[in-house]
């Protein structure tokens, strides 16, 4: 007989094994707590120990960026690249330039793209690289000095069939254009080594919206599946990257009203709801070099919130688009307490644990990062089957190719998900249906 898998003793070995690295814990501890019951009924993965396994990396690549900046200074950066699990296929994930990236950071974040890769149902594995680098008010010849120097270590890693990077926070299409340029040059070779490309050079329509269109998606299954809409809600956002505003922008598309948007100084709240017109201001301004939220009162009216985040202004829908853990437990009960029906996470993680606990025991549908924002890695996934066809979609055709894939991962979510009350653990079903493809595909190797 199998010995039965202890959450307890599971997240001591992980820890022991990982000291330091609390954000990977907690995403460990997020994915184990669901899926250890379900492996204790299905013996044959704790036999071979697939999440012993599936907690560690393939392997966690680290290395110098050296390079001169405009004054002539050298500048000494880490960049990592870590490998998570390419069972089901290459390792997918994006590039983060950020100073808080480090290697726990960059691990959490491979962990749940390998669930997140899964619940796609593309054959894309999951991986996260980038390095300590913020491109904040460096000028773009140093921007793409440093991206050249990346490269120059990265590429031996990567490739069409083995490592396909994207963006992240920090690396949009001007720094995925630097990267695949020196790809390019070094390797004598043009191949979909990279998504989120210009579509001059093998990008794909949709890229953009995808992320935020797809939460906005996943959000609408989740009231469908109940008898309800987004149709005359309202909504609050965090974040005002792509995400956030494509999120904001579908929400419009659906009838309902987005009230908020935020940057790393404070939020801003149009109580009136933003219009498209007012959303297509908010992406030029952004896409200025160091603009603030803030100006948007300036503009149209509304206010600015210095320092705060927008999770206490009242709200049926609310969708946090910005970062990991942004979402603390006390703003979780203040959406409670204002009648907020359904979150979705936009960014990876952005709530904590405390405040999921808190949303699901309210009866708050709530729909975690690895399946809401699934979106973006899965137009991801089209444009390297474009790469690889040599074929180009159009935005008709992406456009139901997205519906159809957050359609689809919602529903593998209600198939492991439902409760004997016929309500949906929208955590429970994410965690299990991407754990049961990988699992599978790695039962079907060996060990190995």
């Amino acid at each position: 007989m199998v010995d039965q898998v202890n959450l307890s003793d599971f997240m001591d070995w992980v820890v022991d094994r990982n000291p330091g690295e609390q954000v990977f814990h907690q995403a460990v501890h997020e994915v184990a707590e669901t899926v250890i019951p379900f492996i204790n009924d299905n013996p044959v993965y704790a036999k071979i120990k697939v999440l012993h396994r599936m907690v560690e990396p393939d392997r966690t690549i680290s290395f110098r960026v050296s390079w001169a900046d405009d004054n002539g200074e050298v500048q000494v950066n880490r960049g990592y690249r870590v490998q998570f699990n390419n069972s089901i296929g290459p390792y997918k994930g994006g590039i983060r330039f950020h100073p808080s990236v480090n290697q726990g950071v960059l691990k959490f974040l491979g962990f749940e793209q390998t669930f997140k890769n899964s619940l796609t149902r593309l054959p894309m594995g999951g991986g996260k690289g980038g390095a300590d680098f913020d491109p904040k008010g460096r000028s773009q010849h140093e921007i793409m000095r440093f991206c050249q120097s990346f490269m120059t270590e990265l590429y031996k890693y990567v490739g069409p069939d083995i490592d396909v990077p994207a963006g992240d926070i920090g690396v949009g299409g001007r720094e995925i254009g630097y990267m695949f340029g020196q790809y390019k040059r070094l390797t004598n070779s043009f191949s979909g080594v990279l998504t989120g490309k210009g579509l001059e050079y093998g990008g794909s329509l949709m890229r953009t919206e995808a992320t935020g269109y797809g939460a906005v998606y996943f959000m609408e299954d989740m009231l469908h599946h109940i008898g309800d809409q987004i149709e005359g809600k309202t909504a609050v956002v965090s974040g005002s990257g792509n995400v956030a505003t494509h999120a904001a922008e579908k929400i419009v598309h659906r009838g309902g009203k987005p009230v908020t948007l935020s940057d790393s100084g404070g939020f801003i709240h149009d109580p009136e709801g933003f219009t498209l017109e007012k959303l297509d201001w908010i992406k030029k301004h952004k896409a200025q070099r160091g603009a603030r939220i803030s100006a948007y009162v300036d503009e149209f009216g509304g206010s600015y919130h210095e320092g705060k985040r927008p999770w206490h202004v009242p709200c049926d829908l609310a969708l946090p688009c910005a970062t990991q853990n942004e979402m603390g437990e006390s703003e979780a009960k203040a959406l409670i307490g204002n009648g907020c029906k359904a979150v979705a996470e936009g960014a990876n993680m952005p709530c904590t644990v405390d405040s999921i606990a808190a949303l699901q025991g309210a009866k708050v549908l709530f729909a975690p990062g690895k399946a809401a924002n699934a979106g973006g890695v899965g137009m991801s996934g089209l444009e390297m089957s474009q790469n690889s066809a040599r074929l180009h979609r159009d935005e008709e055709d992406l456009g139901a190719a997205l519906r159809k894939i957050m359609s689809d991962i919602h529903d593998a979510c209600v198939s492991q998900g439902t409760q004997a009350d016929r309500s949906v653990d929208y955590v429970k079903g994410a965690n299990i249906a991407g754990f049961k493809k990988v699992a599978d595909a790695m039962l079907a190797f060996g060990v190995v």
